[in-house]
């Protein structure tokens, strides 16, 4: 059982940056090699899926951990609040429609595990619905690992309720990070406890578990990610296709 309350945001107090930022460096390259691989082989392929709060990271974590990865073979794609016509099928129809095909990496900025979050965080949907939405989502993901092959990656950023602020606030006083300011974030965030608690709940009771990573030190959530996508991703024993005679 999970309680993200009981889970450090921070890195552990042994752990030398500088070291630990080489060691990035060169599973970033590892990776994009494994990437490369992928691409050609075309057997197997990669959801990435990164959740957290607002200013937790999930740009960030895009930016560094694939910076070695040839863009042909890697997509990224944010769900944005549902148009017209997606509200019209059920709530994994786009979802559907941007999973990867053999030989590519797609990453999910946000995911279907938003109608299970932000939905019942504002009483948009009850406890039935989204139970019954957790069991459709986890045979949907078991569809793509089971049928597809492909590795289903969900990384939730834990980020401390106060270093959000901190990360808030660098939007509002930092040029070049205007941008990214958004009203709505504080207005969410008033809500905190019950966004904790509804990750837990979908954290839980998944089939195919997450990895909860610190994100509190952005270096240290770079390398997180990337190992544990390269340690997967080694077991694969992905190999170039041979020279075709034919």
């Amino acid at each position: 059982m999970i309680i993200l309350s009981e889970i450090p945001t921070t890195p552990p107090k042994d752990v030398n940056e500088d070291k630990l930022k080489d060691k990035t460096d060169k599973l970033a390259k590892r990776l994009g090699e494994l990437q490369k691989v992928m691409f050609a082989e075309q057997k197997h392929s990669a959801l990435v899926i990164f959740q957290g709060m607002d200013a937790s990271g999930k740009d960030g974590a895009v930016k560094h951990v694939f910076k070695e990865c040839h863009a042909q073979g890697i997509q990224v794609h944010s769900f944005k609040k549902p148009t017209e016509e997606e509200f019209a099928h059920d709530f994994l129809w786009r979802v559907h429609k941007q999973v990867p095909r053999k030989g590519m990496i797609q990453i999910f900025n946000r995911s279907h595990y938003e109608d299970i979050l932000i939905q019942r965080v504002h009483g948009w949907i009850d406890d039935e619905r989204a139970a019954k939405r957790m069991n459709a989502i986890n045979a949907f993901e078991e569809l793509l690992a089971f049928d597809n092959h492909t590795v289903v990656f969900k990384f939730y950023l834990h980020i401390s309720y106060d270093q959000q602020e901190k990360e808030l606030n660098e939007r509002i006083n930092e040029p070049d990070k205007n941008w990214k300011h958004n009203p709505g974030d504080w207005k969410e965030r008033e809500q905190w406890d019950d966004y904790m608690r509804y990750y837990e709940y979908a954290i839980n009771n998944s089939s195919i578990p997450w990895t909860i990573v610190p994100v509190d030190e952005r270096w240290y959530r770079n390398y997180i990610v990337v190992k544990t996508m390269v340690d997967q991703l080694e077991m694969l024993n992905m190999q170039y296709p041979p020279l075709s005679t034919v």
